[in-house]
């Protein structure tokens, strides 16, 4: 689960924050408790001293500490059942009082056994949402969400099949993609012309890959090259485009759109072929054609995104225009 630094560190911070205020408003209770009860305090301090100096006292003197120790636990046990009957009775909930770090499982550091914890893959997943929010700004991108009716049926010599056919197909393609997502999952192209729904389909497959804990990254072409080009002319600095190599899906918009420069060609090619040998997945949706790619960014790059991407075609007419009608 490859999330860049910045989900990553929000989503740390966060969970260093909620520990922070979970123990400051169990410490604020308990004072407010020991004001109210003082026999409270006197409880819990002798619960917290009287084990050890009774041990203590008898190693000093050489005896065997078996029978201090069940002494112990009888009067631990009369001393937190005391205690239990004055909360009870001043309707104070124990869960109010407890400092303990919110996770039991990693005790609050979001790890356990060197894997990331649930606790913080739950925030990580929240803060990569929330930075795909230029793309999941409806909340409705969701497979179920995907309307069919709006596809012609009638038959398109072109793709010989009927648009409504196509996108079903495609449709299915994309969820079982996004259900079996896994690091090293294949590419797609989405072809198509404008409003024939690329960018919601690839918002329904970010949602569930996001909520399944993959690390994904969405940005427009035009956004990418610029941040690329800020970097290479110290603009901006180099973690302004570190998410576009490390996450586990990167979701490439509109390419073609943006201005077409050799530095954006350049930086295009270093993008498909190095997340292409480190095996880290990448949908790029486009209103070119196939056919347009190598005159627009040369054989090399046509050659990867026909050759080992899967090209996912769109044909119909524009959704927004008909669903306007």
């Amino acid at each position: 689960m490859s999330y860049t630094r910045a989900v990553l560190s929000r989503a740390r911070q966060r969970l260093e924050e909620d520990n922070r205020k979970k123990e400051a408003e169990a410490a604020e209770n308990l004072a407010k408790a020991y004001a109210r009860l003082p026999r409270l305090r006197a409880i819990d301090r002798e619960l917290r001293t009287t084990s050890a100096a009774v041990v203590a006292a008898c190693f000093d003197q050489g005896r065997d500490p078996a029978q201090a120790v069940q002494q112990i636990r009888a009067r631990n046990k009369e001393l937190q059942a005391e205690r239990q009957w004055i909360l009870d009775d001043a309707e104070i909930s124990e869960e109010s009082l407890d400092n303990s770090p919110l996770c039991n499982l990693c005790g609050g550091s979001g790890y356990k056994d060197g894997s990331m914890c649930e606790c913080l893959q739950e925030l990580c997943r929240q803060e990569q949402r929330h930075a795909l929010s230029p793309l999941l700004a409806t909340g409705r991108e969701r497979f179920e969400n995907f309307s069919l009716d709006v596809y012609p049926e009638r038959y398109y010599p072109s793709i010989g099949t009927t648009p409504r056919k196509l996108m079903q197909r495609n449709l299915s393609y994309c969820r079982k993609y996004a259900a079996q997502f896994q690091p090293g999952a294949g590419n797609l192209l989405f072809s198509g012309a404008t409003g024939l729904g690329k960018t919601f389909l690839s918002a329904c497959i970010a949602r569930q890959v996001t909520d399944r804990g993959y690390g994904v990254v969405y940005a427009s072409a035009a956004k990418l090259f610029a941040d690329y080009e800020g970097v290479k002319f110290d603009r901006l600095d180099a973690s302004a485009v570190e998410g576009y190599s490390v996450c586990d899906l990167l979701i490439l918009d509109d390419l073609g759109t943006e201005m077409t420069t050799p530095l954006a060609v350049s930086s295009l090619y270093q993008l498909v072929n190095n997340r292409m040998l480190d095996r880290k997945a990448t949908l790029i949706s486009t209103n070119l054609r196939p056919e347009d790619l190598e005159p627009r960014y040369g054989g090399q790059i046509a050659s990867r995104l026909l050759g080992t991407y899967e090209l996912i075609v769109f044909e119909g007419e524009d959704v927004r225009r008909l669903r306007n009608k």
